[in-house]
C-alpha cells in the first residue's frame, strides 16, 4: 500500500490518530444541522432543507475515513478502539433521546402508535431503522411526519457504513491494494445505483445504505487526498502555481493560495444555497444529490484559512450550534412529531418556534452531559454499560412492538380503537375491480360488469374512485342476494369524462361505452369529489364536464342515476380523532357517537355546490351529510359498537359504514 501523509494529524496517547480540529467544520455541520430543523418545522421556508443529512454524510466520511486512513498509515488502528469511540460518541446522546420518546409516547399515543414506536426504537437501538422505515412508507409521505423516530434512518446509514468501511479498508491496507483506487470504485457502483434504481425504487434508493454510500465515500475520497502528497498533487499544484502566479501549495491542503481557497469555499456555498432553491422531494437523491455533496466537499476541502470558512464558519456562534449537532438532531424532530400528533395536525407557528428553541436547550443540555459521560466510559467497563443499555432499551422496544404496545395501559372499551386494524381491500374487489391508478384502463375482469350475465334493464353499477370501491361491500352486503351489483372503480380517478391523467380519461370513456352495451337498471356515480378540488362553482371544468357525465349517461339509455354527494372527511384518521376525544373527556372518557371537531370543513364546500347544481340535472342527489351527520356531529360507527368505525382514515367507507348508507338508500327507495 502507498504510503499516507502525516499532515494534519495529531497523534494522542491512544492507538487511534484524530485530524486536527477544524472549527469550520463544526459550523458546516451547523449549518446542515439548522438546514435540516427549518425544513422540519418551516417547511414552507426551507423547502430543500432536507440536503442538510447529505452534507452531515460527507462531513462523516471525511472525519471518519481521515481517522482510519492516519490510523492505519501509522499501523495503530484498532477496530475495538475505533468502534469503542463511536460508542462513547453517540450512545449517551441517542440513549437518552430515546427513552425519552419511550416515556412520551407511553402517556400519548394510542395502542397501535405505541407498538409502532417500539418498532421504531427496536429499529434505532440496532442501527437499522433505515430499513425498518423503508418497508413502512417514504421519507416524504405525510404519514411519516407522526413518526417520531423516522430522522434515524441516517444514523442508521452512517452506523451501517462505519461498521463496513473500517473492515474494507483494513482488508485493502493488509494486500497493499490503492486504497484511493479503491475507494473511487465503491463511490461509482453506489452512485450507479442511485441513479439506476431511482425511478424503480425510489424508496429504496433514499433508505438503503449502497445507494447512499457515495455520498460519505466522496468525503472520504476528499480525505485521502487531503492526507497523500503524490506526485499528482505535487504535479497539479505547480501548474497551478505556473498559471495563476500564487503560492504554492500548502502541505496539508488541496488548493494553493488564497485566492483559489477563497473561491473554492465561496463556491461550495453557493451551491448549498442553490440547493436550496432548485432540489425537489421528487426523485431524490438521483442527480439532484450532487449539488449539496459537491458545496460540501469544496467547503471543506478549501480549509479552515478561507475567508468564509475562518470568519463565518468558525465564528463562535456557528460553532456553538456545531458542536450540539448531534443532540439537535436527535431532539428536535421527536418533539415536533409529537407535536403534530397531539394536535392531531401541522402546530402553531408560534408552537413550532417553540419546539425549535426547547430542541437547543435539551441538546445543549445533552452535549454537557455526553460530555460528563465520555469521561465516565472511558474504560471497558464504560463501554460495557453503553451497550448493555442500548440493547436493553433496543429489547424494551422489540417486547412493545410484540405485544401491540401494551394494550392493557388503556380500558377495553378503547382499546379497540387504539389499535384499529382494517383491511380496506379484502371485500372491495381489488384488482379487479377496483383498479390502481396506473393499471391498464381496460383492465377490468369480466365479472364487474362486461361479462357478468346482466340483462338489460337490470343491475346497479357503481362507478367512481377508490371511494366507490369502499361503497361496494357495503351495497353488495344489503341487496347483493337480489340485485347483480356490477363495479367499475379506479383510485384517483372520479367518474367524470375527460377528467385526470389519460389513463383515467380512457377507463371513464370505457366505462361509458360499456355502460351503453349492458343497460344496468341504475348508475351510482361516487367519488372523494372534494379531493379534486373544491370549487364547484358555476363556470368550473369539473362541474361542467360532471354535467356533461350525467348527460351521456341519460343519452345511453339509463334512467336511474344517483350522485351520491361528497361523504363527510376529517383532518386526521377517524380512529385516531375518536381515540383523542376520548382521551381528552375528562374525568368521564366517553367514546363519542357522534363528532363536529375533526371534521373537514372544505368537504362540507362541495355538499353545498352539489346540491345547488346536482338536484338541478337529470341525476338523483343523495347528500351524504344527511344520511351520516346531524346537528350532534358526523357518525364515528354503527350499531353502538365503538369497534365498528365508519371509516379508517380520513374518509374511505369501513362496510360498516357503507352497509349504513345503502340500508338508508334502499329504506328510501332511491334503489329500488
Amino acid at each position: 500500500m502507498t504510503s499516507l501523509a502525516e499532515q494534519g494529524l495529531t497523534l494522542t496517547k491512544q492507538s487511534l490518530t484524530h485530524p486536527k480540529y477544524r472549527p469550520d467544520i463544526d459550523g458546516l455541520r451547523a449549518v446542515a444541522v439548522l438546514l435540516v430543523v427549518g425544513y422540519h418545522a418551516f417547511p414552507g421556508w426551507v423547502p430543500g432543507g432536507f440536503i442538510g443529512v447529505d452534507v452531515f454524510f460527507v462531513i462523516s466520511g471525511y472525519l471518519i475515513s481521515t481517522i482510519i486512513y492516519g490510523s492505519l498509515e501509522h499501523q495503530k488502528f484498532r477496530f475495538t478502539e475505533f468502534y469503542a469511540r463511536r460508542i462513547r460518541r453517540i450512545f449517551p446522546a441517542l440513549l437518552l433521546v430515546l427513552i425519552s420518546c419511550y416515556a412520551f409516547g407511553w402517556f400519548s399515543l394510542p395502542t397501535g402508535e405505541y407498538k409502532q414506536l417500539g418498532k421504531h426504537i427496536a429499529g434505532s437501538a440496532s442501527f437499522a431503522s433505515n430499513l425498518v422505515l423503508w418497508k413502512e412508507s417514504g421519507y416524504f409521505d405525510t404519514a411519516a411526519e407522526l413518526k417520531p423516530l423516522l430522522h434515524m434512518w441516517s444514523l442508521g446509514i452512517e452506523e451501517q457504513f462505519y461498521i463496513v468501511w473500517p473492515i474494507i479498508l483494513w482488508s485493502a491496507w493488509r494486500m497493499r491494494l490503492n486504497i484511493l483506487t479503491l475507494t473511487v470504485i465503491l463511490l461509482g457502483a453506489s452512485f450507479a445505483l442511485n441513479i439506476i434504481n431511482i425511478e424503480s425504487n425510489p424508496s429504496s434508493t433514499f433508505y438503503f445504505p449502497q445507494t447512499r454510500a457515495w455520498e460519505l465515500l466522496s468525503g472520504s475520497v476528499l480525505a485521502y487526498l487531503a492526507l497523500r502528497h503524490s506526485e499528482q498533487s505535487r504535479w497539479v499544484s505547480e501548474r497551478l502555481k505556473s498559471i495563476l502566479k500564487i503560492t504554492a501549495l500548502h502541505p496539508g491542503t488541496p488548493i494553493a493560495g488564497s485566492l483559489l481557497r477563497n473561491g473554492q469555499s465561496l463556491i461550495g456555498a453557493t451551491l448549498l444555497a442553490i440547493s436550496l432553491l432548485i432540489i425537489t422531494q421528487e426523485g431524490f437523491p438521483g442527480w439532484q444529490a450532487i449539488i449539496p455533496c459537491a458545496g460540501a466537499i469544496l467547503v471543506i476541502s478549501a480549509g479552515p484559512n478561507a475567508w468564509l470558512n475562518k470568519h463565518i464558519l468558525a465564528g463562535k456562534y456557528f460553532v456553538w450550534i456545531g458542536l450540539i449537532s448531534f443532540p439537535l438532531y436527535l431532539w428536535h424532530w421527536p418533539i415536533l412529531s409529537f407535536a403534530k400528533i397531539i394536535e392531531g395536525g401541522m402546530p402553531s407557528r408560534e408552537f413550532r418556534i417553540a419546539a425549535v428553541l426547547l430542541s437547543i436547550c435539551l441538546a445543549w443540555i445533552t452535549y454537557r452531559l455526553e460530555l460528563r459521560v465520555r469521561l465516565l466510559a472511558n474504560g471497558k467497563l464504560g463501554i460495557i454499560i453503553l451497550s448493555t443499555s442500548m440493547a436493553a432499551v433496543g429489547l424494551l422496544g422489540f417486547i412493545t412492538y410484540k405485544t401491540d404496545g401494551f394494550s392493557y395501559r388503556e380500558p377495553a372499551e378503547i382499546r379497540a380503537i387504539s389499535n384499529f386494524k382494517y383491511e380496506m381491500m379484502i371485500d372491495a374487489r381489488y384488482s379487479d375491480c377496483w383498479l390502481g391508478a396506473a393499471d391498464p384502463y381496460d383492465g377490468f375482469a369480466g365479472k364487474c360488469f362486461i361479462s357478468s350475465g346482466n340483462t338489460p334493464g337490470s343491475g346497479v353499477l357503481v362507478w367512481g374512485d377508490s371511494h366507490a370501491a369502499r361503497f361496494y361491500p357495503g351495497l353488495n352486503a344489503v341487496i347483493g342476494s337480489n340485485t347483480k351489483i356490477l363495479q367499475v372503480t379506479r383510485s384517483s380517478c372520479p367518474p367524470i369524462l375527460d377528467f385526470g391523467d389519460s389513463v383515467c380519461a380512457q377507463s371513464n370513456a370505457y366505462i361509458l361505452a360499456s355502460i351503453e352495451k349492458i343497460k344496468p337498471q341504475t348508475v351510482i356515480l361516487f367519488g372523494a369529489w372534494g379531493r379534486y378540488g373544491t370549487d364547484w362553482d358555476k363556470g368550473s371544468a369539473k362541474r361542467s364536464k360532471l354535467l356533461h357525465t350525467l348527460s351521456e349517461i341519460k343519452r345511453a339509455g339509463i334512467q336511474d342515476i344517483i350522485v351520491l354527494g361528497p361523504s363527510p372527511e376529517w383532518t386526521d384518521t377517524l380512529p385516531k380523532i375518536v381515540y383523542n376525544s376520548w382521551k381528552n373527556d375528562y374525568p368521564l372518557h366517553r367514546i363519542p357517537n357522534r363528532l363536529k371537531e375533526g371534521l373537514n370543513p372544505e368537504t362540507k364546500k362541495v355538499d353545498v355546490y352539489f346540491r345547488e347544481f346536482i338536484s338541478k340535472s337529470e341525476a338523483n342527489l343523495v347528500p351524504l351529510y344527511d344520511l351520516l351527520c346531524n346537528a350532534e356531529g358526523c357518525m364515528t360507527h354503527v350499531d353502538g359498537d365503538p369497534a365498528k368505525l365508519t371509516s379508517w382514515d380520513y374518509g374511505h367507507l369501513t362496510t360498516d359504514g357503507a352497509k349504513v348508507i345503502a340500508s338508508k338508500l334502499v329504506e328510501s327507495g332511491v334503489i329500488k
